[in-house]
C-alpha cells in the first residue's frame, strides 16, 4: 500500500476548514422575538402547573380508590409545587435568554 500524497491531504484539510466555516456561518439563529419569549415563558409555567395538578389529582384519586379520603389535599400541594417549579423554570429560561443576548451583543459583528 502506498502512502497518501501530502499535497492532496493538505488540499483536503483546506476544503474541510472552508466547509466548517460555511456551516458555522449558516447555523446562526435570529434573536428571539418578544412573542417567542412570552410563549416560552407561558409554556414553561402552564406545563408545570398541569403536571403538578395532574399528579396531585392522580394521587388523591388513587388514595380515594383504596378508601383514604384525601380529596383535595394532594391536588393543592402538588399544584403549589408545580407553580414553584414553573416559576423556577421561567427564571432559568429568562437567565438563558439574557445570557444568549449578552453573548451576541458582546461579539463584534464580523459580517459588517
Amino acid at each position: 500500500m502506498t502512502a497518501p500524497d501530502p499535497q492532496r491531504l493538505t488540499d483536503l484539510g483546506k476544503r474541510l476548514d472552508e466547509a466548517q466555516k460555511r456551516q458555522a456561518a449558516g447555523v446562526k439563529r435570529p434573536p428571539p422575538s418578544q412573542a417567542g419569549i412570552a410563549g416560552r415563558f407561558a409554556t414553561e409555567l402552564v406545563a408545570a402547573l398541569v403536571v403538578g395538578g395532574g399528579l396531585g389529582w392522580g394521587i388523591d384519586w388513587l388514595f380515594g380508590h383504596f378508601g383514604f379520603h384525601t380529596s383535595p389535599v394532594f391536588l393543592i400541594v402538588f399544584f403549589v409545587l408545580g407553580a414553584a417549579a414553573g416559576i423556577r423554570n421561567v427564571m432559568h429560561a429568562a437567565a438563558e435568554i439574557n445570557a444568549e443576548i449578552a453573548a451576541k451583543s458582546a461579539k463584534p459583528d464580523e459580517e459588517k
